[in-house]
């Protein structure tokens, strides 16, 4: 019996630990690092999502993004992509999507739409 409470204790412990590392992830906020051409997101532990772009007569071309495997299916690259286009729209910048999930998200997400070049 005493060993039940425990488990249940520590399985209530780790649940609140996994939910509150996954929580400072989400609330991570994406910034640009012109120097590599990427906007970027922290994960954890150094580890960081990115999309890369190009400068193409002044407009953001974004190019490939990226997440750590290890986080992949947590919804990680999306928030990334929220984060870039909230950039460019502060900024006055305008996107042309040729990385495959940007385009993707762009479609799902048309509140983007004044980002796009063109």
């Amino acid at each position: 019996m005493i060993w039940a409470i425990l488990f249940r204790f520590a399985s209530s412990a780790l649940c609140r630990q996994t939910r509150q590392s996954r929580g400072s992830k989400m609330n991570a906020k994406v910034t640009e690092n012109p120097q590599q051409h990427r906007f970027e997101l922290p994960i954890a532990d150094g580890a960081i999502a990115a999309a890369s772009y190009r400068l193409e007569n002044g407009r953001v071309v974004l190019t490939h993004t990226e997440v750590p495997s290890e986080f992949s299916g947590q919804g990680i690259a999306s928030q990334l992509a929220h984060g870039t286009f909230e950039l460019l729209r502060k900024t006055g910048r305008k996107a042309i999507p040729k990385c495959p999930f940007m385009g993707q998200f762009l479609v799902k997400n048309p509140q983007y739409s004044d980002v796009l070049a063109g």
